[in-house]
Order: C-alpha cells, then sequence, then structure tokens
C-alpha cells in the first residue's frame, strides 16, 4: 500500500537530520528541465507567476539560481525533513527512528510541482513551484501538462509490486490532479477529515492537512497494510465514521471544540 501526500510551502533547512540515510530524487532531470525555464524569469515575473511577496520571489530566483544538479548535504535535506507545514507537523517524521523512516521510505510518497514525485528520503534543495502555477514549458502550458502520465507511471511501478495495490490518497485536491487517472491502475482510498460542530460537518483545511499527517503517523506506527485497518485511526481526537463512508472513501470526524 502507497500513501500519497502534498508537499509544505514551509521549508526547515536549519535543524539537522537526524539521519544520514538518503536517497537521490528520481526526476532530478526533469526538476532540471524546469529550473532551466524559472532561471529566465525575473523576481516581477515570479511574483506575478505565483502571486508572492517582493521578498519571497526574491528569496525563490535566489534558490532557481542556486539549484545544482548535485545533491549534497550541504545544498540538500531528506524530503521529509526538509518540509514543515501543517501536513508535516502531523507526521513529525524528526521523532521517527531509522526503522521507521526505511518503512517510510517504502510506503510513502510525495508530489511535487518541481521534483514530481519524491521519496521521504530523496535529498531536496530548496524550492518554490506549487502544482498548480501556470508555468509555461516545451511540454505545454502547465505543471500538469509537464509531468503528463509521468507521475502516474511510477505510482503504477511501485504500487503495482503489492499482491493487493491500493494507493491512499491523503493528497490536496491541487496535488493529486497530477495524478493521470486515466493511466493510473491501482485501487484509490482517500480519507476525508471533519470538523462536527452543532450536527454539521465540514472540512476545515488547517485541521485536515494536520490529519493527513497524522495518518501517515499512525500507519508508520502500525505498520497499515490494507485500508480497513486504517480504521483504527483514533489520533486527536478523531474517529471512523462508517455511515458516512464509502469502500473508497473513509470519512473521520471528532467534535470541534471552537
Amino acid at each position: 500500500m502507497l500513501f500519497l501526500i502534498s508537499p509544505a510551502k514551509a521549508l526547515d533547512y536549519t535543524t539537522p537530520p537526524p539521519v544520514k540515510t538518503h536517497t537521490q530524487p528520481l526526476f532530478a532531470g526533469d526538476a532540471a528541465e524546469l529550473i532551466s525555464v524559472l532561471r529566465e524569469k525575473s523576481p516581477q515575473q515570479v511574483a506575478e507567476l505565483m502571486n508572492l511577496s517582493d521578498a519571497l520571489s526574491g528569496l525563490n530566483v535566489a534558490r532557481y539560481q542556486a539549484w545544482s544538479p548535485k545533491f549534497t548535504a550541504r545544498n540538500s535535506k531528506q524530503a521529509v525533513l526538509a518540509f514543515d507545514g501543517d501536513v508535516y507537523g502531523g507526521l513529525d517524521a524528526k521523532s521517527l527512528c531509522a526503522e521507521d523512516l526505511d518503512w517510510l521510505q517504502q510506503h510513502l510518497c510525495i508530489l511535487s510541482g518541481l521534483y514530481g514525485v519524491l521519496r521521504p528520503l530523496d535529498q531536496m534543495q530548496p524550492y518554490r513551484l506549487e502544482m498548480g502555477t501556470r508555468l509555461a514549458t516545451s511540454r505545454g502550458k502547465n505543471l500538469y501538462q509537464f509531468w503528463g502520465r509521468q507521475i502516474a507511471d511510477y505510482l503504477n511501478e511501485r504500487a503495482l509490486a503489492d499482491k493487493s495495490p491500493v494507493l491512499v490518497n491523503l493528497a490536496s485536491e491541487e496535488y493529486f490532479k497530477s495524478v493521470n487517472l486515466k493511466a493510473l491502475k491501482p485501487r484509490v482510498v482517500t480519507c476525508v477529515f471533519e470538523e462536527s460542530k452543532a450536527g454539521q460537518h465540514k472540512v476545515v483545511s488547517f485541521f485536515a492537512k494536520r490529519a493527513r499527517g497524522l495518518m501517515v503517523r499512525f500507519a508508520v506506527q502500525h505498520r497499515v497494510s490494507t485500508p480497513a485497518q486504517l480504521q483504527a485511526f483514533d489520533a486527536e481526537g478523531y474517529r471512523f465514521t462508517p455511515g458516512a463512508s464509502g469502500p473508497d472513501r473513509l470519512v473521520f470526524r471528532r467534535q470541534s471544540t471552537s
């Protein structure tokens, strides 16, 4: 079973990684192609393209210029330890032991606008390039066209190594759209996290993102291998809700405290 999550805008390259084990990103050549396009953009063009402030556009222009096809301990960090957003706060990979990180390496894929797919221990240089960015390249007018069916083909290769191939979707809609569903072969199971209040149930982005990370952590700690095992997830008050769920859509709810 493979778990799929989105990247984060926030990055942490100051905290030393707890492990030295690392791998090389699989689509570094594609990333280099995108970097070459981004290097042609001025700070103002990057700001407009990604709706960034002048400070953030300047930072990322500098990142594109500094990006190197050679990944080292000095210019990069393992992806699951470098990302620092809400999902990664729930996962809290830096507190996992080496064996847990090895399990993650075998069962987790991180979608990325620049790198396509990252394994948790793949070295990653800092960047900002959201999957929904309309960056025109020789492959098309946006990143969805740039990646085409390449991400789906890779996920097929990974998932079909299992006897019962299942892809657990914990990614945002923006990122999951990069997976060509017509080309995708494994069964997809999506987890939904809702807050309940006065009989109403809704997805609250901040809490849902954290819950996705918590679910990955649950999978690591319990060495989950089937979708049915996910139903036992109960971190931070969430409970599986059978009445709102289906075979390929698992809904978890908790009472809102606000």
